[in-house]
């Protein structure tokens, strides 16, 4: 590549670099960067039951699967 062209893809990759920087900012504060809400701790309470309670309960449905199948 020429020069000119290379320095201009430079200059794009960095207009790029910081602009998606600038997009990817979260808000202040605790329990901001979260990809669920901590203000409701109710709701909060029914993700976390739902999300162990799937993993906890797994093997025991497996096994009941497994003695049950002939």
């Amino acid at each position: 590549m020429a020069p000119p062209a290379s320095s201009a893809f430079v200059v794009l990759a960095r207009r790029f670099a910081t602009s998606s920087l600038r997009r990817s900012h979260y808000g202040e504060g605790p329990g901001q960067n979260m990809p669920f809400s901590v203000e409701n701790r109710w709701r909060l309470l029914a993700l976390m039951v739902g999300f162990f309670g799937s993993g906890f309960a797994l093997p025991f449905v497996v096994v009941r699967h497994q003695l049950l199948k002939k």
